[in-house]
């Protein structure tokens, strides 16, 4: 009797406001870092050994880390509104900058608003979403100034600030004068509080996106004697279709970089505002780890897209193939992922809300088209047959998994490259007949149905940057 009148006060107990108060506080938190623009060009890759990234690398030692991860679109605004929303572009329409996604996408679709029907404070600072379209709403707090030093973040009267539309130069400034110093130190002294609630804290910081202008010492860790370029075929875009071509546009930045012969300075530039960026992960992460909330939170961090610094005569990100599409994906979930952890597998950024819903215990909203990789952070060797697809634009997309990439673009045009004989995609295999059924296999993972640009826009913007290339080649005479 004594025993059952015990089990029905622990079950009144737990049923009490405080027992549930304490059985939410088990559910995990989440530390989830953004940042802009950061391709590749990280320790465990391998990919680039000028790469000074010590922060990273200790992360990696912490985590569980992807090497074939690619983003929803190359981007800023779909990819985020893609990862954010669980709609991939070609559901959405959310296809380039210029798309306000607030009136496409309803609150009620977001990751954000997953965790707070589930009982969590959401916080967050800097770049989570493309920052014109923000939803505070969304958020139960959110760093509205980010600080900056002002005139002290200007380049130098009379120094050059790059070559076109690349811009680079060295400030002089402290670290603390960018605003990534301050969003960085929202999420320390969030992870430093005394939580009521089970919470998700969103960090994004905005470098390495353009411009490269970081402290000084930054650039002075790279000497520009000893940068190496990135691996460039002067004629790789001989076999590339009309499609592609015209979204490397070679005439518009690439071009008018080597024709100003400082290509290594904007390598230089690159690797030194990553350095930066290191900095500040590396600020994040002694608070993690002294966190007191450190057992029981999740570390998810991605970049949004890749870039290219003149591979296949390209810059920027906007394109389908590799240095546009991969970027580092970093994961810490206590319990399950293995300190050191490296995953091959290729995956795109749509799993990374039903992820994080099936680890915290939460429903995955019907709508979301991404599949769970929670298996891969338990077994990086674990069994899986989705590749990863990635849009840029209306029904242009591309398939990558682990020994291929295929492209087809809207007009029909198409790539094919054979990753492991050519990781640097130098040989475009599409037209020949003996691999047609890998092209037949790989299109089988397109989007099924692709919703029309608003307005016309896709049109639009391919006749602008066809105008715009034209205008770069003109002057460049």
């Amino acid at each position: 009797m004594k025993a059952l009148l015990l089990r029905a006060l622990l079950v009144l107990a737990a049923a009490s406001p405080a027992g549930l108060h304490a059985a939410a506080a088990q559910k995990p938190n989440v530390l989830f870092i953004a940042i802009d623009d950061l391709r590749d060009w990280v320790g465990y890759y391998g990919r680039n050994p000028q790469a000074r990234t010590p922060n990273f690398d200790r992360l990696a030692k912490l985590a569980t880390s992807f090497t074939r991860a690619y983003c929803a679109s190359p981007v800023c605004n779909p990819s985020r509104a893609a990862l954010m929303s669980g709609l991939r572009p070609s559901t959405s329409g959310v296809y380039e900058n210029n798309v306000d996604f607030r009136p496409i996408i309803a609150p009620d679709k977001m990751l954000t608003t997953a965790f707070r029907h589930a009982g969590y404070r959401v916080m967050g600072a800097g770049k989570i979403y493309h920052e014109a379209y923000r939803r505070d709403s969304e958020w139960d707090d959110y760093l509205q100034r980010e600080g900056g030093g002002g005139g002290a973040t200007r380049v130098p009267a009379g120094q050059s600030d790059g070559v076109g539309g690349i811009k680079f130069a060295p400030l002089d400034c402290k670290d603390e004068d960018l605003p990534d110093w301050h969003i960085a130190n929202y999420g320390i002294a969030e992870l430093g509080k005394k939580q009521d609630k089970p919470f998700f804290l969103a960090v994004g910081l905005h470098k390495p996106h353009m411009p490269w202008n970081v402290p000084r010492k930054w650039f002075d860790l790279f000497p520009l004697a000893s940068i190496k370029l990135p691996p460039h075929l002067e004629n790789d875009l001989a076999d590339v279709p009309p499609a592609g071509v015209r979204m490397a546009h070679p005439e518009t930045d690439h071009e008018p970089m080597v024709k100003s012969g400082r290509w290594k300075e904007a390598v230089q530039a690159y690797l030194a505002t990553i350095a930066y960026c290191d900095m500040n992960i590396g600020r994040l992460l002694d608070a993690y780890e002294k966190s007191p909330h450190r057992a029981n939170t999740i570390l998810c961090l991605w970049s949004d897209h890749g870039w290219h610094l003149g591979e296949k005569s390209h810059w920027r990100k906007f394109a389908l193939w590799e240095e546009a599409t991969r970027s580092p994906f970093m994961w810490i979930v206590p319990g399950v992922t293995k300190p050191g952890a490296v995953c091959s597998t290729p995956i795109d950024y749509m799993g990374i809300f039903p992820t994080l819903t099936e680890l915290c215990g939460i429903p995955t909203p019907k709508h979301n088209e991404g599949v769970s990789f929670a298996a891969l952070l338990r077994n990086p060797q674990a069994a899986w047959d989705r590749p990863a697809v990635t849009t840029y634009r209306y029904k242009n997309h591309t398939v990558r998994n682990a020994g291929w990439r295929y492209i087809r673009y809207a007009n029909g045009d198409e790539e094919l490259y054979d990753e492991a004989k050519d990781p640097n995609e130098y040989v475009n295999l599409a037209s020949k007949p003996e691999f047609a059924a890998k092209k037949a296999e790989l299109a089988t993972f397109l989007p099924k149905s692709d919703i029309a640009d608003p307005a016309g826009r896709a049109a639009k913007n391919a006749d602008d940057a066809d105008r715009a290339a034209r205008k770069a080649k003109r002057q460049a005479k």
